[in-house]
């Protein structure tokens, strides 16, 4: 599928630079097609497989998200790093990621055991505290796998 060019091309970065924002950030918004034509965008904990250039996320059997992923899988999610200062400036250079593509519930459960853990790495404080989020709460949620059709990024001064 073809993708409008980026207006502001100058500010664009690298897809390294992009997968290194995916990698790090801890928090995006995944946008879905929502209810009446009005989009449903959620915050969402994620992790970013680069080999296999899916962005994965769990979430409840029912509910909102689930729905409207049912309805319509095309997605799209941004995220943004906390960004820095140039000496003697004030305002934070940031780059941002824009990814669009079809987001999927895992079927295999062995896979979406695996992707938890992953997932439960990038936020809890040991494997311990991951196993046993695993065996609290892995029966009542699924796995997501947005696959990645397209991504952006751009560095952007906030003054």
């Amino acid at each position: 599928m073809e993708w409008a060019k980026m207006r502001r091309f100058k500010q664009q970065v690298a897809e390294a630079d992009c997968i290194a924002v995916l990698k790090m950030e801890k928090r995006g918004v995944l946008a879905v097609n929502g209810e009446n034509g009005y989009p449903y965008p959620v915050p969402i904990n994620f992790y970013y497989s680069e080999a296999e250039r899916t962005i994965y996320f769990h979430g409840a059997k029912q509910g909102e998200k689930l729905a409207r992923i049912r309805e319509d899988p095309r997605a799209a999610f941004c995220t943004y790093n906390q960004g820095f200062l140039r000496e003697g400036e004030w305002a934070y250079n940031v780059t941002s990621v824009i990814v669009r593509g079809r987001v999927s519930i895992l079927d295999d459960l062995a896979r979406s055991e695996e992707i938890c853990r992953k997932l439960g790495r990038k936020y809890y404080p040991s494997k311990e505290a991951v196993e046993a989020e695993i065996h609290k709460a892995f029966s009542r949620a699924y796995v997501f796998a947005l696959t990645v059709e397209s991504m952006t990024g751009k560095l952007v001064n906030e003054s």
